[in-house]
């Protein structure tokens, strides 16, 4: 398989319908961007920014938010708490420094989401550190997303 071969058709489609589902059931289009984008940027995938930062922008999401994402801790009232939770437990998850996510994130996170809609995120969260993975060890350049 060359690198410009993605994935197989079948474990594409099994991560894609992954995603899917995470994003619907997580039920915030706005969000669910946030948080791809900004694993996204802790895992240096700029294919993956490339297209999930065209996609925030046809939800909705502030220039001022794309902007100051990845300082989303030092951003003032630029994230809500929801968006502040939701963004710490991406970052919990994608970099696991210490071989789990810390109880006080998962619990802050507990707080803004109910358990079906946590579980969605963090579905999300896995799905994207799945692409992410796959984008850059292929070395997919930006630029092939097309709307």
């Amino acid at each position: 398989m060359s690198r410009t071969q993605i994935l197989d058709r079948a474990v594409g489609s099994a991560m894609s319908a992954l995603s899917a589902a995470a994003k619907r059931g997580l039920g915030d289009p706005a969000l669910a961007e946030l948080v791809v984008i900004r694993a996204s940027q802790l895992n240096h995938c700029a294919f993956c920014l490339d297209m999930h930062l065209t996609i925030a922008r046809e939800h909705g999401v502030s220039e001022k938010q794309l902007d100051l994402l990845a300082a989303w801790e030092e951003a003032g009232d630029v994230f809500d708490e929801r968006e502040r939770a939701a963004l710490a437990l991406t970052e919990a998850i994608t970099v696991l420094t210490e071989g789990f996510v810390p109880d006080e994130v998962y619990d802050r996170a507990a707080e803004h989401f109910d358990e079906g809609r946590l579980a969605h995120l963090i579905g999300l969260v896995v799905a994207i550190n799945n692409w992410n993975r796959v984008m850059v060890s292929r070395r997919i350049p930006p630029g092939g997303y097309t709307p």
